[in-house]
């Protein structure tokens, strides 16, 4: 059955589509970055739309940390299949094991910075010149400073204070060789525009996003999965509680909420009632002031 969508979700889908138009036009080898998570589950839907009857014409690539839930990765692989697209994985283990980057240690150690080496290396093997992410300027600060196409010079860094300007929807894909741009189609949605475009489109997502009763370790204000990734502190102990999570990226660093929402509709409820963005429970944005920022320049997401 087609659903026929309105309003404001009508232009932000249409300028996606018209984002992911012009990446083909402009661009010989894009990727899709996918971590199986909402905004690239969206993204990945997008860009059907964008160029169907025929197929996605560039591949997914995930960036695996080897601390995702399991739940993530069974997911994903379904989601690809189903959707006929390409998947490609590089792996963050494979950067550790040949002395790529070095495995951090201690409580609060995570993979999840390491992913910046493992993406700038993957994209320099399979020559890519655009990588599209899920990335939304209402997640963090940093983030609301980047463009539709936002470029990255030959060391895959990023200079907020050197972007280029974009005027009637016109976006300069121009550059040096060994340069490449980050595209971020859903710069304009929020958090509620992806779950209510979910809705509308009745998007499969994983069951994550829902309440479910899981074993949680309080850190910092933060509610971590308990794992096999986490190092538990002396003074901490598991404790089940019902949860879900906003995002569900690298398990060491993303926390839980506390929420009885187990539906799609429940879960707009309780976001348009949100007061804290969902990067919020991010224990890696907790490092500095400027976290996310300064990862960002370094090459990150």
């Amino acid at each position: 059955m087609t659903r026929r969508i309105k309003g404001h979700l009508q232009a932000l889908e249409n300028e996606a589509v018209y984002v992911f138009r012009e990446v083909a036009a402009q661009f010989e080898r894009p990727v899709l970055l996918f971590s199986g998570g909402k905004d690239s589950i969206v993204m990945t839907w997008l860009a059907q739309k964008a160029f169907r009857p025929g197929a996605v014409p560039l591949p997914l690539l995930h960036i695996d940390t080897g601390h995702n839930f399991p739940e993530t990765i069974e997911f994903r692989d379904r989601f690809v299949e189903d959707m006929g697209c390409r998947l490609l994985v590089r792996s963050v283990q494979d950067s550790i094991d040949r002395g790529r980057v070095q495995e951090e240690t201690g409580p609060d150690a995570s993979r999840n910075a390491l992913q910046t080496v493992t993406l700038l290396d993957a994209l320099k093997e399979l020559k890519v010149d655009a990588a599209l992410g899920g990335a939304r300027r209402d997640e963090e600060k940093a983030r609301a400073k980047e463009r539709f196409f936002s470029h990255r010079d030959r060391f895959g860094q990023w200079d907020p204070k050197n972007q280029r300007p974009e005027l009637w929807r016109l976006y300069n894909g121009r550059k040096a060789p060994g340069e490449h741009f980050r595209i971020f189609p859903l710069s304009n949605w929020t958090e509620l525009d992806v779950w209510q475009y979910i809705r509308l489109e009745e998007i499969p997502i994983p069951h994550l996003y829902f309440s479910h009763e899981r074993e949680v370790v309080r850190r910092n204000g933060v509610l971590l999965a308990n794992s096999d990734f986490i190092e538990l502190m002396d003074d901490e102990r598991p404790e089940l509680r019902r949860v879900r999570f906003r995002t569900i990226g690298d398990a060491t660093c993303t926390g839980a909420v506390e929420s009885e929402a187990n539906s799609v509709e429940a879960v707009i409820l309780e976001t348009g009632a949100a007061r804290v963005t969902e990067r919020g429970g991010r224990s890696d944005d907790k490092r500095s002031e400027a976290a996310m920022e300064e990862r960002k320049r370094e090459g990150y997401f």
